[in-house]
Order: C-alpha cells, then structure tokens, then sequence
C-alpha cells in the first residue's frame, strides 16, 4: 500500500470521526446502529512538489496553478508554492519566506515566471477551498543544447514508490531522476535500474539521503557503467516521503520530463498520442516473477486496430521490453491499450514519441495513465497549439469538458461529448470568450466506461516542433465517507 492510499484513508478516517460526531449530536429516535452509503467529501488538504526545472542558462520556465470549483468546501484557504533548497541545501519553508505562486480564487489560474538555471524544486501545499483538485504545471523552453524544446510536468503528489518506463543510460541520452523531500525530516530512498537483460549493477542506489525541504537530481549514468537504450527506473522509499520525476533529455532529439507511470496493472491505457508523431516506441517491464504476454492495440478513431507485425509483445519477469511502432499514427490520433492474451500479470508502460524530421525532431514521453474517474485537470493551455484527447477503450464514455475563466481573463467555457467504444477522440476544445493568457481544461466523466485523456501542448520555435504530453488522471479531490449513526451500547460495556 503505498503513502497516497495511506493519506487517503487517514483523511477518510478523520473526517468519518466528524461525521460520526454530527450523528451523535442528534440521534434519531430509533437508536439502531446502521451503516449509510458513503458521502463524497472534498478533500482538505494537498500536498505537491515540483522539481527544479532545468540546468540550462536559456531556459525559461512558467508555473501555472488552478484548483477547479468544488461544490462543499468553505470559503476559506490558500494555496501556495514556496522555494526547496537544491541538491542537498535544505532550506525549511516557513511563514516569512515569499511565496514563488499563490492562488487567488478556484476557478482561474495564476502563473508566474522564472529564468536560468538556479530555479529551484518547489514545495506546495493547499487547503481549505483551494485543496480539492489543486494542479499545478511548470512548462520550460529550452532554445539549444542537450533536451532543446518544449519541457512540460505536472507537479506530483509525495508518495513511496514510483515507475519510470523509458529512461536511458544511452550516451546520446541525459536522464535525470529528481527527488523532492517536502517534509521537516529526512527521506532515504533506493534507486533499482532494469535494463533488456535484468538488473543493472549499480554503485550508488542504495540508502540515497534526501534532505528535508529540499530537491535532489540524480544522474542515472552515475548509479551504473551499463549503456542501455532503454532502462525502467524503480524509486523506493525507506523512510519518509518525495515527490519523482525523470527529466530525459537527449543530445539530437530534444526532451522533455517523463512522469511516473501508474502502478503496475494487467491491462494498461497509454493515451494521446499526437497524430503527426513520426516515431512510437513503447516500453514495458514486468516487475513481478512471471512473464508477461500482452495483446497491442491502438484506439483510433474509427476504433481498435492491431499494428501491423506488432500484434503481440512478450515481457519477461525483472526486464524491460521496447518496440519500434514506427509513424503508427498514420495521421490520426490514438492511444495504445495493453491487455493480457492469457492469464493477467502486472506491468508498468510508457512510450517515447517523436515529432519532426531530421535535425528539427522533438521528444516527448506518454505513461500508462489512471482513468479520468469522477475528474482530471490539465493547465497551461494557450490559445494556439493545444489539443486534447479523449479515449474510451472499453465501453462508450460521455464526458464534459470545461475550459476555465484565463490567467488574465476571460469567461469559462463547457461541452459535452461522446467517445464511442474503442475509440480515441481529439475534441474540439472549448476555448474561453474573451481568453487573456492561459487556463485550464477539467475533465469529468459523466456517464459509461472508464475514459481516459491527455493533453498536448505545442510550440513550433526556429522550425523545430517543440511538445510536450501531459495525461489526466483522476485528481482524486474527493474522499469517500461513510456516514454512520451512533451506538450507546458501547458507553456500557
């Protein structure tokens, strides 16, 4: 169980303890001791990080927050994201420290800029009106040199364990795991590298030391000697929690940040892939001891199809699997859907996708995504070069779309729309009236099967197609609580 479950179920259990309180303050007459259906409660309290953004002189950095409106909070909170001290400098944030970015109202982003290579990770915390839903993205354009382009990350949640299917150790590749502690104590944390054969023979993984309120960026080809094109990164925590990231850049193709893939599953869903991608490769590893057999298919938009000589993938226990699925797309956006042949066996997924040709090519990297759920928010959408994607893999999904109020202004926008079985749709997208600066775009699922979504950004800078992907799971703002009446008998025992 790792520590999101855990915050949630301590959450649950002390807001049932005040639910439990208001049922004792008045009973009703029967006095019988009968359990409810639980109660959707907002959350009131989140907690993120983001990692320091880049080591580069010329890159230019955006921070964008947005909580969406959420029916039952108060009307009280705040939101705020405040400087962590770099590699290794702990530096604890407290009251008199300014923030970097701080909310104003649910409902509209707030953004805020920063420059060079001494941008810090950053540690955030939200309550009250501003908790449930809270998301925050820090966007970086890189002009030149190693991860030239668009760079793109949401800021994660603390948790113990995290999946990075598709990092490298490759000498064209720098991949960079950042570790971000926000707690007052220190975190230890071990890193395990899994390559085509197994386990790569590290020196240095074991017992890393993380700082309290502070950003570490761990150089993969300083943990092994081993080169290998692709590489499963496996984060653990001992003791304590982090925020994780790969920050992939690559010396020819640019780069971008790859988020951790959701936990290891039979069946998985990779969504959005763009439909002018011009190389698909897609990586998977098998954490568990038996091999895995899996059915590949992408959710086009006329629905399911096998791609042509990669029908099936054949994973074995401990070691990480990759195919070239070409220019797949063929024009049309998709998302790849994973499902055993046989017997189910866990796994964890992600792809590289590239745009462009030739000197002009750009990365980005699409994992295994949680489902959209109740609702999803993606932020730092622009006027120009945003698409959404939209898939239902299994069973027809109808979804609502809202594009929030701008950072600088503008009216909140919504539609309704219905993605067929099997199928991925690139929804129009529903722009705000009067858009000034960015806003965000919330996903909700209102009827059907699971849908899950992703949003591309883009921005063509000197020729070259500079993206980025970003998936939207499940914000999980909501808590389920049991309502429940009291029982006296437990006063005489």
């Amino acid at each position: 169980m790792n520590r999101t479950t855990l915050s949630l179920i301590a959450g649950a259990g002390a807001l049932a303890a005040v639910t439990g309180f208001a049922a004792l303050s008045s009973p009703e007459a029967s006095g019988a001791n009968t359990a409810r259906a639980a109660a959707a409660l907002p959350v009131e309290r989140s907690s993120l990080v983001c990692p320091a953004p880049s080591s580069s002189d010329l890159a230019e950095t955006t921070y964008t927050s947005f909580t969406p409106v959420t029916k039952g909070t108060g009307s009280d909170g705040k939101a705020e994201l405040l400087s962590a001290g770099k590699e290794g400098e702990a530096e604890k944030p407290g009251k008199a420290d300014k923030p970097v970015l701080e909310a104003k109202e649910p409902g509209a982003p707030v953004t805020g800029d920063a420059s060079g290579a001494d941008s810090p990770a950053l540690i955030g915390t939200a309550d009250g009106k501003f908790a449930p839903g809270w998301t925050v993205q820090e966007t970086t354009r890189v002009a030149v040199g190693t991860g030239r382009g668009l760079q793109g990350v949401n800021c994660t949640a603390p948790d113990t364990e995290f999946w990075f299917p598709g990092a490298s150790t490759a000498a064209d590749r720098t991949d960079y795991v950042h570790l971000t502690n926000p707690d007052d104590s220190a975190a230890v944390v071990d890193i395990e590298l899994y390559g085509k054969d197994g386990a790569l023979e590290t020196t240095v993984g074991e017992g890393i030391t993380v700082q309290p309120h502070s950003g570490e960026p761990i150089l993969l080809s300083t943990l092994t000697s081993e080169k290998q094109d692709n590489v499963t990164v496996h984060v653990s925590v001992r003791s304590g929690r982090v925020g994780a990231s790969v920050q992939a850049l690559d010396d020819k193709l640019g780069g971008d940040w790859l988020a951790a893939a959701v936990d290891p599953a039979g069946s998985l869903v990779l969504p959005g892939i763009p439909k002018d991608a011009t190389a698909v490769r897609l990586v998977v590893f098998a954490p568990g001891e038996a091999d895995a057999d899996l059915k590949v298919r992408l959710a086009a938009p006329s629905g399911l199809i096998t791609p042509a000589g990669n029908e099936t993938l054949h994973v074995k226990a401990g070691m990480t699997s990759a195919v070239d699925l070409g220019d797949v797309m063929r024009g049309e956006a998709g998302s790849l859907v994973l499902t055993p042949t046989d017997r189910s066996v866990p796994v964890v997924a992600a792809l590289r996708v590239v745009r462009g040709k030739g000197a002009k090519q750009e990365t980005a990297f699409i994992p295994a995504a949680r489902a959209v759920g109740t609702r999803a928010t993606a932020v730092d959408n622009r006027a120009k070069g945003t698409t959404l994607s939209v898939t239902a893999p299994f069973d027809t999904a109808e979804v609502k779309v809202t594009a929030s109020a701008g950072s600088d202004g503008g009216s909140a926008a919504s539609k309704t729309y219905t993605v067929k079985s099997g199928t991925t749709q690139e929804v129009e997208v529903p722009v705000p009236s009067g858009l000034k600066g960015t806003y965000a775009l919330t996903v909700e699922t209102v009827s059907g099967g699971p849908a899950y979504a992703s949003r591309t950004l883009a921005v063509t800078e000197e020729g070259v197609p500079g993206f980025t992907v970003q998936t939207l799971p499940d914000d999980r703002g909501m808590v389920a609580v049991p309502e429940a009446d009291e029982d006296l008998s437990v006063l005489q025992k």
